[in-house]
C-alpha cells in the first residue's frame, strides 16, 4: 500500500469538537501525552520513555500521501476546550476494513473524550468501511467500554506486543458492522 496515493484526510466536525488532521504544531502536546506512561502502557506502538525524534517521525508518517492510517487531533478548542486532548485513528485493512484505535490524555479520561470521538468518526464512516475492528489490552477495562457502549460486539480474546512493557499482552477484540 505504500505506492498508492491516499485521498486527503478530511475533518470530521461534531457540534462540541473537531476531529483534524495532525499537524506540526501538535508535537508538543503529543509529545508531552504520550510521553506519559499511562497512555503509552495501554497502548501497543507507544514508546515510553519516547525516544527523541519518534513525534515528528509519527506526525510526518501521518501527513504522508503514502500513509496507510488516518490519525486524526481530537480537538474541541472551537468549544473553548484543549486543542488536543487525545489521538483517534483508523488504520486501512482489506475488503472495506478498518481497524480503530484511540489514547486520550489522562487529564480528560471519564469525561466521555474518547466515546464522543469513536461515535463521531463511526458516524462519518471517512473511509467508507463496511467493518470495523478494534482490540483492547484486558487490563484497560474503561476502553472496553467505550466499544461495547457504541455497539462493538466482543469476538474473542488474541494477544498483541506492547511496546512500552516490552511483553506480549492479552487483549479483547470487538467488531463493528456498519453495512
Amino acid at each position: 500500500m505504500s505506492d498508492m496515493k491516499i485521498d486527503p484526510q478530511v475533518t470530521v466536525s461534531e457540534k462540541n469538537f473537531d476531529l483534524r488532521p495532525l499537524k506540526l504544531a501538535d508535537a508538543g502536546l503529543i509529545e508531552l501525552y504520550a510521553g506519559d506512561a499511562r497512555v503509552a502502557t495501554n497502548t501497543s506502538r507507544i514508546a515510553h520513555p519516547l525516544p527523541p525524534g519518534q513525534t515528528e517521525a509519527f506526525i510526518t508518517r501521518a501527513l504522508s500521501e503514502a500513509r496507510s492510517e488516518d490519525i486524526w487531533a481530537i480537538d474541541a478548542s472551537k468549544d473553548g476546550g484543549p486543542e488536543l486532548s487525545g489521538l483517534i485513528s483508523l488504520k486501512r485493512m482489506d475488503r472495506s476494513q478498518s481497524e480503530i484505535g484511540y489514547w486520550v490524555a489522562p487529564a480528560f479520561w471519564n469525561t466521555g473524550v474518547a466515546s464522543a470521538a469513536v461515535e463521531a468518526l463511526i458516524k462519518a464512516n471517512p473511509q467508507g468501511c463496511e467493518t470495523i475492528f478494534a482490540s483492547v489490552f484486558q487490563d484497560n477495562p474503561a476502553s472496553a467500554r467505550v466499544l461495547t457502549k457504541l455497539g462493538f460486539e466482543y469476538i474473542g480474546d488474541a494477544e498483541t506486543f506492547c511496546v512500552a512493557r516490552n511483553t506480549t499482552v492479552p487483549t479483547w477484540t470487538y467488531i463493528c458492522k456498519l453495512g
